[in-house]
């Protein structure tokens, strides 16, 4: 892999660092557990709708859209995640590398049953994997992958794989912005 990463203009040395800690961080499995400020209730359900021009009246009768899985578990305006979240910790540990801009590329969700108003949800997170170092459009950077696993009780309700690029910005004598 070395040929790879010197092609690519990254240090041995720190890829070494990135990979390393990816892995002790994908060792920790599921992390940053936490439960949803609110149960799943009606008001929540009716701005959705209203935000994303759904009229069907199914959503009116007590149950939530499986699109809405995530919106339960977001932190608010003033939420932090919690120290052991595993995509905020490999992120700070590309940052600290220097790579420093980020660039969502994929969502893939799996929705197992609606949720339905008085349902408390909550989430657990875990680093799935890191890949890089890559040379896309944007710059050199790694892949990193997040895979959030909603739950009701012991039930898993739905699960999402969340890909983003960290990336050092290509210059502008190499074409960048």
């Amino acid at each position: 892999m070395t040929g790879d990463v010197e092609l690519f203009g990254v240090d041995q040395a720190v890829h070494e660092k990135v990979m390393a800690e990816a892995e002790r961080i994908k060792a920790l499995g599921e992390a940053a557990e936490r439960e949803a400020r609110d149960p799943v209730n009606q008001p929540t359900i009716n701005n959705w709708l209203e935000a994303m021009g759904n009229t069907d009246p199914r959503w009116k009768a007590g149950e939530a859209p499986p699109s809405m899985a995530q919106v339960w578990t977001m932190y608010g305006l003033g939420g932090k995640p919690p120290a052991d979240d595993p995509l905020h910790g490999m992120m700070g540990v590309l940052t600290e590398s220097g790579f420093t801009a980020v660039l969502g590329t994929n969502c893939e969700q799996e929705y197992h049953r609606t949720l339905k108003v008085g349902e408390q949800v909550r989430v657990t997170t875990a680093l799935d994997s890191v890949v890089g170092p890559k040379r896309t459009g944007m710059g050199v950077g790694y892949f990193v992958t997040s895979r959030n696993t909603w739950y009701v009780g012991d039930e898993v309700v739905a699960t999402m794989l969340f890909r983003v690029l960290k990336f050092v910005p290509r210059s502008r004598e190499e074409g960048g912005a």
